[in-house]
């Protein structure tokens, strides 16, 4: 076949495949929403029409936290240097109730707006990042529950897009995690390989390295009773649900023995049973 016939064959088929392969999605309209949830196998970022978060003020227990990473947050939706924040501890208290409750203080300008990626998307956030860059927002991307285990190999790509990669992390994007664990490993899974490896020290720095990546770390632990029920009689105020105090006081401990836990999750759930039982909607 003649070179100028095999040239306009393969033009043809060029053609044909670009026909097949879906268009590329549209460029996000960021000013439609505050936030938005990043959808890995579209390649799309969805916006959120209404978020589910509560008031800063409303997050009783955590001063400590909440001071630490609302400073952060707003240095950076200052355009000021921030650090990636990785927000570790005891279950619901309040770790990614912060994250939203943060964002919604400082977003008003409608400048800064939150991303979120699931924990199972994370090899695909150098795609999102090259979406989020250059574009004339500031983004906090958000990862909840954020951990790996067995023989995962996705941690790697976001130690190269958090610090690591030639690009490095975009100026306009910070990345928020949660996670019940400081190091976002089991323990089990980095004595394996420390087992298994031919320098063990390296393969564990390999492992703990991951964390380092956060620049500012915050422990979430476990809160006293008191605290426990100041945020149970700060929510029924916030939510003027009357009802006599020792009452409230009596139930609140009852349903937290129920549950075996006392934290802010509980304290919700329980002014959630107590709206409920007055007939008051929470707003």
């Amino acid at each position: 076949m003649p070179d100028q016939d095999s040239a306009a064959l393969f033009l043809r088929i060029a053609e044909a495949l670009e026909r097949l392969a879906p268009p590329p999605p549209p460029a996000p309209d960021f000013s439609r929403a505050e936030a938005f949830v990043w959808r890995a196998a579209s390649a799309a970022l969805m916006p959120v029409e209404k978020i589910s978060r509560l008031e800063l003020e409303l997050l009783e227990g955590i001063d400590r936290a909440r001071g630490q990473l609302y400073a952060n947050t707003e240095r950076f939706s200052r355009g000021l240097p921030a650090n990636n924040a990785l927000l570790w501890g005891a279950r619901g208290m309040g770790k990614s109730s912060l994250v939203k409750a943060v964002h919604g203080a400082l977003a008003r300008d409608g400048r800064l707006k939150l991303v979120e990626i699931h924990r199972e998307d994370i090899e695909s956030l150098p795609a999102l990042l090259l979406i989020l860059r250059g574009a004339d927002f500031r983004f906090i991307v958000f990862c909840d529950d954020l951990s790996f285990d067995g023989a995962e190999t996705s941690y790697k790509s976001l130690k190269a897009a958090l610090e690591g990669g030639v690009e490095g992390r975009p100026e306009n994007v910070l990345f928020y995690a949660t996670s019940n664990r400081r190091h976002l490993l089991p323990r089990d899974m980095m004595e394996n390989e420390k087992a298994t490896a031919i320098n063990p020290g390296e393969a564990v720095e390999e492992k703990v390295s991951l964390s380092d990546r956060f620049g500012l770390w915050i422990g979430f632990h476990n809160c006293s009773q008191d605290d426990y029920l100041n945020m149970v009689f700060g929510y029924a105020r916030h939510y003027g649900l009357i009802a006599a105090e020792a009452t409230i006081r009596a139930e609140a401990l009852e349903w937290s023995i129920t549950r075996g836990s006392r934290s802010g999750r509980v304290a919700w759930q329980y002014v959630l049973d107590l709206a409920g039982r007055l007939g008051k909607q929470l707003s």
